[in-house]
């Protein structure tokens, strides 16, 4: 099962405006008439159930929304790009790649999230005239679309997660209690993946139970598949511990619980403060009765049930106790360990929307930065006349040549602005 993957997004560019001119048949002055640019379509993370792992993503990395399509004439605009859906299951976890932040936690079915967003579509000549410039021959360049790279993880959300050892009857419980149909075999790891099943205790009482991979010491620190397995009970809102109780192995049930519960702690405490009941499982092959010595050990910490999932003995009282618990556990045992930074993403992109400028001066060259004069930039066509004197016309605006004189800017010295360099004159 894939539940770790990284992706990268880039919305739709919105569509340049257009440069046109009336034609009709008695409009003999004419005019500007160039449509604008249609908006480049952004993308939409979805969470939908339907889905369980994150395979989709095992091969297909980049996504791109469509871009905006180019104004037309007789002020036509140009076609909207189409929004990009892309689906992720439930319990998908969205991080910025280079920050590591945790931006959304998808918990609900059906929850949308806009995570880059189209750029805007340039304007045609049309919005450029004015009382002196009756004709003008340019026309705004479409924005850039948002881009951003993620990494995607599924931490499952189950009402009751099972933990254990390797092979101390998880699989065989799951299959029991369930429908689901997971690998059975008598020896370690046989479980590589967890298993998700729904419990139907009667018509009114149900759950989601998770069947995590056994865990062994050192899971904490990624021995094993620790780190994996370990992640997904983060998500679980009750845990049932199943023990082999019949030390068939040569093991001691009850070091062998204190080394999960342990191994869980060293995780995260939060973890291991978890509501847990513990399940005795191969009560049936307990010929030592290691049971009453567990039971007498733990019985003021936990609520414990001897069970046997080969034979089913004690699932009802097990499954009726499992439900009980739950009833009694809140919604934000859903919620994960580390928090969610519901400000990041605009934080993100208004970094590439700095608006201050920043002048500097490198080898006689005056050089002058900011997002405000890359935006300017994207929306000039420096070939065209007009649109290099409504770029004059901008930076005089925004008090560039004012702060250029302060720094002892003459005429004939250079300037660079982005990817062009010009001689300054007043």
């Amino acid at each position: 099962m894939i539940d770790l993957a990284k992706i990268s997004l880039k919305a739709g560019n919105g569509g340049n405006g257009a440069i046109a001119w009336r034609r009709e048949k008695y409009e003999p002055t004419g005019g500007p008439a160039g449509g604008d640019g249609g908006d480049g379509g952004s993308i939409i993370i979805k969470a939908t159930r339907n889905l369980s792992t994150l395979d989709d993503f095992k091969f297909k990395k980049i996504f791109k929304a469509e871009n905006g399509e180019a104004g037309g004439k007789s002020k036509k605009f140009g076609k909207k790009g189409e929004d990009l859906i892309i689906k992720v299951p439930v319990g998908t976890i969205l991080r910025e790649e280079t920050s590591n932040k945790i931006i959304k936690d998808f918990k609900v079915d059906g929850e949308e999230f806009l995570i880059a967003k189209g750029g805007r579509g340039g304007r045609g000549n049309v919005h450029f005239k004015n009382s002196v410039r009756q004709a003008p021959r340019f026309a705004e360049n479409g924005k850039k679309g948002q881009e951003i790279n993620l990494i995607l993880e599924l931490k499952i959300l189950a009402d009751v997660g099972l933990v254990g050892l390797p092979n101390v009857g998880k699989s065989t419980l799951i299959s029991v209690i369930s429908k689901a149909k997971p690998k059975i075999a008598n020896y370690h790891f046989t479980t590589l993946n967890p298993n998700l099943g729904v419990v139907n205790i009667d018509k009114e009482r149900s759950f989601i139970v998770a069947d995590i991979p056994g865990l062994i010491e050192g899971a904490n620190e990624g021995e094993g598949l620790g780190h994996d397995f370990l992640r997904h009970i983060e998500r679980c809102r009750v845990l049932i511990h199943l023990v082999d109780i019949s030390g068939i192995e040569g093991r001691d049930p009850i070091k062998d619980f204190n080394l999960i519960n342990k191994e869980l702690e060293l995780y995260n405490k939060e973890l291991a403060n978890k509501p847990m009941i513990v399940a005795l499982n191969k009560i049936d092959l307990d010929f030592n009765d290691n049971a009453s010595k567990f039971i007498e050990t733990f019985k003021n910490d936990y609520k414990i049930y001897k069970i046997s999932a080969a034979t089913t003995n004690g699932i009802k009282e097990l499954l009726d106790g499992a439900y009980d618990l739950l009833s009694k556990s809140e919604d934000k045992q859903f919620d994960l360990l580390e928090e969610v930074d519901e400000n990041f993403l605009e934080e993100f992109y208004n970094k590439e929307i700095e608006f201050d400028l920043n002048f500097s001066k490198e080898n006689d060259v005056f050089v002058v930065t900011g997002r405000r004069v890359d935006n300017l930039l994207e929306k000039i066509n420096m070939e065209d006349y007009d649109s290099r004197m409504f770029f004059e016309k901008k930076l005089r605006e925004m008090e560039v040549f004012d702060k250029l004189k302060e720094m002892g800017i003459k005429e004939g010295d250079s300037v660079a602005i982005g990817d062009i360099v010009f001689e300054y004159y007043e």
